[in-house]
């Protein structure tokens, strides 16, 4: 089973260090380590940015932080990009928009149980990214239809690197625009992204998932073709687990979820104690058990990580760090609570 699961421990990538050996340390600490994303070190290392590498009609300002498109641009910038489509190393992510990425490859990860990745999903980018008219160029139905077969391009490129570093390597889709875009702006609906969604996974390599902080239809994502599934249960736990008609099936064809217990947020965090998030998490994998889920299965398939990102915090790193060691704390406890080797 390429993705491991029996509450192994993971993590979202984005962090708030501006120590790239610190950084490093903290994703290493975890059972399923993965390469940081640091957008408070340079804006070459914000997720969206690092997308954009030769996306076609991309204006990147790096002194003010902005990410722009330009129609124009792109209509001009497009035949050269498609000239380099079947160069694989045109499409990873360069030095130069992230340093953490490259000496991660260089890392010797042979012996851990997975290693993970991540690229900024089309829906998100598209939703983001705002063109001469501050219009989302998700509307933009020629940029969207490019945009699915150039992300998919991305993410295999880096699959594929990832793997030879560890063959049990999967990759994280970030898709936090997700939660909007049926509900906040006209023009894409549920069966169009719905349609288009299956698209840009069939030109995804396995194993791939998407990641998101938020709340977005459950249903939609359970139903996707996905290998694994990324969730905040910390605020969103008992909306989650009323879909358990869709997780099961999600499980029973051969998905693992990732359980976002521990806050990373400064206040929320210091609210809570392992014992509470335990009780939380057990209750609702209880919920689960009491649907029909056999709760030796689903623990099988799955794994624990914070609940979401942070870059806000006032002590900077020291509580996502803290988030992490309770995270594997929690881990301990309960593969232990639960006699799982």
């Amino acid at each position: 089973m390429p993705i491991p699961g029996n509450i192994l421990t993971t993590a979202m990538a984005v962090m708030p260090h501006i120590d790239v050996n610190r950084a490093l340390k903290t994703a290493l600490s975890l059972d399923i380590p993965f390469w940081p994303q640091l957008p408070n070190l340079t804006y070459y290392e914000d997720m969206y940015v690092q997308a954009a590498e030769h996306f076609p009609g991309i204006l990147l300002d790096l002194n003010h932080r902005t990410l722009r498109f330009s129609t124009d641009k792109f209509a001009h910038e497009i035949e050269e990009v498609m000239s380099h489509f079947e160069e694989q190393e045109y499409f990873d992510i360069s030095p130069t928009y992230s340093q953490v990425y490259h000496r991660f490859l260089e890392m010797d990860l042979s012996k851990v149980p997975a290693i993970r990745g991540q690229l900024e999903g089309p829906i998100s980018f598209g939703f983001n990214i705002q063109d001469e008219n501050d219009r989302p160029i998700l509307f933009n139905d020629t940029v969207r239809q490019f945009m699915l077969e150039f992300m998919a391009q991305r993410i295999n490129v880096q699959l594929k690197r990832l793997k030879k570093i560890n063959p049990n390597a999967f990759m994280f889709v970030d898709e936090p625009g997700l939660q909007y875009i049926f509900n906040a702006m006209s023009g894409y609906n549920d069966m169009t992204a719905k349609n288009e969604m299956d698209i840009f996974f069939s030109l995804i390599d396995r194993p791939r998932g998407i990641h998101l902080c938020g709340n977005p239809d459950w249903s939609f994502l359970l139903n996707l073709d996905l290998d694994i599934l990324s969730m905040d249960v910390f605020l969103n736990g008992e909306i989650i687990v009323s879909y358990h008609k869709e997780i099961k099936k999600f499980l029973d064809r051969g998905g693992v979820l990732v359980w976002g217990i521990v806050p990373t947020n400064f206040e929320p965090f210091y609210k809570e104690q392992l014992k509470s998030l335990e009780k939380r998490l057990i209750q609702l994998w209880d919920t689960l058990s009491k649907k029909g889920i056999d709760q030796k299965f689903l623990l099988s398939r799955s794994l624990i990580s914070p609940a979401t990102c942070c870059l806000v915090n006032p002590d900077g790193e020291t509580t996502v760090e803290k988030a992490f060691l309770m995270v594997k704390e929690l881990s301990l406890r309960m593969r232990d609570s639960y006699k799982i080797e």
